[in-house]
């Protein structure tokens, strides 16, 4: 079991969602490098001796994908077993195959262990289905800012099914432009930050209001936004106590 790198997703922000696996693994672990939305009650489970390595990730912060990919490698050559904990799914807009490969290739070994991602949970938690016989046959997930620091252009944007949107928040104006190339203005949006935590905002609105709703309620990372005709089943599956 030593001087293995595994990559584990540690859900969407509600620390019990973790997988059996995942967290059997992060009890284990010798090193446990992490990122800031990764919940503390989970670090609460590392072993007393791990050493913890915080990576930030967020705007404006965090080690460079380079620098990372080094830490894993160093740490796993010292016959340490490496958990690079990461919100989500590793390889949900995660970067975990960028890692894992680079692992691989340092001579290695990597494993994968899949976490929910928050791109079906978040809206989930939020009483909005991604799929519905009655509205959706299909959904599709995509990243507000491509590599580079782009905005994504409409050639990703389906014209039918529901649209998740994670990583979109700060560069929702040139986003809204570019969904509303494609889909109709007046489609129902839902933007909910803080997903499957105790913290969750959600707020309903259409996609020409998409911008002001999420400037007028001071909408901060980490929130998914959800495009389509699903979001109207939420009155349905949503009853607050």
């Amino acid at each position: 079991m030593k001087g293995k790198v595994y990559l584990v997703g540690a859900g969407p922000g509600d620390p019990e969602l973790i997988t059996v696996k995942g967290l059997k693994i992060l009890e284990m672990a010798d090193v446990v490098v992490y990122d800031r939305l990764i919940p503390r009650e989970l670090l609460a489970k590392c072993k007393k001796e791990a050493e913890l390595i915080y990576v930030g990730k967020g705007v404006g912060e965090s080690e460079t994908q380079s620098e990372i990919n080094e830490i894993l490698v160093e740490k796993a050559k010292e016959d340490k077993v490496v958990v690079r904990l990461k919100g989500g799914d590793p390889y949900v807009f995660g970067r975990g195959e960028e890692e894992c490969s680079y692992v691989i290739e340092s001579g290695l070994e990597c494993e994968v262990v899949p976490g929910i991602t928050s791109a079906i949970a978040v809206p989930e938690y939020a009483g909005i289905p991604v799929t519905s016989r009655w509205y959706s046959s299909g959904f599709s997930v995509i990243t507000g800012t491509r590599a580079g620091g782009q905005v994504i252009d409409n050639d990703y944007i389906p014209k039918k099914g529901t649209i998740v949107v994670l990583m979109g928040v700060n560069r929702v104006e040139e986003l809204q432009k570019v969904l509303a190339e494609v889909r109709d203005p007046e489609t129902p949006v839902a933007v909910i930050q803080e997903g499957t935590t105790a913290s969750q905002r959600v707020f309903v609105t259409t996609l020409s209001k998409l911008s002001v709703t999420i400037k007028e309620n001071n909408v901060r990372s980490p929130a998914v936004i959800v495009v389509g005709e699903v979001i109207k089943l939420r009155n349905k599956l949503w009853k607050q106590s």
